[in-house]
């Protein structure tokens, strides 16, 4: 695909329920929509706060569903035009972005992302 994007993706309350330092359950549609994100050529990098064997457990979980990560906390590319530690990405999907589309999970504290929604913002943007 001539048009991938980069698209970074937090890990917790975003492709999980928020329950660190453990990996929580799965938000859903997140898989779904992240597959077919990479089917269309466009490059995952996952942006989190998580280091140490926390985030080798989150690299796990995207490889335990077959989800292939473009980077791990840094966009390779830009470090030919940036010493700047801030990821580049065309978009960020993060529970914590201000306008990222959130829901409530029952018993669940915080927000999480709402991944019917960024899938039909995805596809309104013709990402998707």
């Amino acid at each position: 695909m001539n048009n991938s994007l980069i698209i970074a993706i937090d890990f917790d309350g975003t492709c999980v329920e928020h329950d660190y330092p453990e990996v929580g359950l799965e938000v859903e549609g997140a898989v779904e929509t992240l597959r077919e994100l990479v089917k269309r050529g466009h490059k995952l990098v996952l942006f989190t706060i998580r280091s140490g064997e926390k985030l080798e457990a989150a690299v796990r979980w995207f490889k335990e569903r077959k989800i292939e990560l473009w980077g791990v906390n840094k966009n390779e590319e830009q470090q030919r035009w940036s010493e700047s530690p801030k990821v580049y990405a065309d978009y960020y999907i993060d529970d914590s972005a201000l306008g990222c589309p959130v829901m409530f999970i029952d018993g669940v504290r915080r927000p999480v992302v709402n991944w019917a929604k960024v899938r039909s913002l995805l596809e309104y943007n013709r990402i998707l």
